[in-house]
């Protein structure tokens, strides 16, 4: 563990909770606007976001396909939505807090084994959500409605760093 992921993944959340608060006064109209050159439309992206949390954090324990949200699962409401980034964002925290750098892992897929780090599955995470988030935000602001700023500054004022010390 070091503190410099832990901090990685306490901005993830922060980021996720100020991106999906930021859509909570959006219109269904708006929720299922596609944006040319974005991957799918901001209902999609959310649980994709969230479901990809879902998903990498099944990995680090050798385990995927669960039932995880995807951009194609059925809407379960924003507030399950964020429920569950909230939830994954936190448990992405906890798993940065103790994993070792030579941890690994063995995931099956399609009747085959593969051999990973765990701690690429993590790397996947934060790409992954920031990739995604990026997407949101310029769906939004495509259509007119204000994003969050995501940058580490706004993080460092939220995390209470950066005082004036004289």
């Amino acid at each position: 563990m070091t503190k410099t992921l832990v901090e990685m993944f306490l901005y993830n959340r922060w980021a996720n909770q100020a991106l999906f608060e930021a859509c909570r006064e959006l219109t269904d109209a708006q929720f299922d606007t596609l944006v040319t050159g974005i991957s799918g439309t901001v209902r999609e992206l959310l649980m994709h976001i969230a479901g990809g949390q879902q998903t990498q954090i099944l990995r680090t324990k050798g385990r995927q396909n669960e039932g995880e949200l995807n951009r194609w699962s059925t809407w379960p409401g924003l507030d399950k939505v964020v429920e569950i980034v909230e939830d994954t964002s936190n448990e992405l925290i906890a798993i940065a807090e103790v994993i070792n750098d030579d941890d690994e892992i063995d995931l099956s897929y399609h009747g085959k084994r593969y051999h990973f780090p765990k701690r690429f599955f993590l790397v996947h995470a934060l790409a992954h959500s920031s990739e995604h988030r990026t997407e949101v935000k310029a769906a939004l602001g495509n259509m007119g409605v204000e994003t969050p700023d995501l940058d580490g500054w706004r993080y460092s004022e939220a995390a209470g760093y950066g005082q004036i010390i004289s």
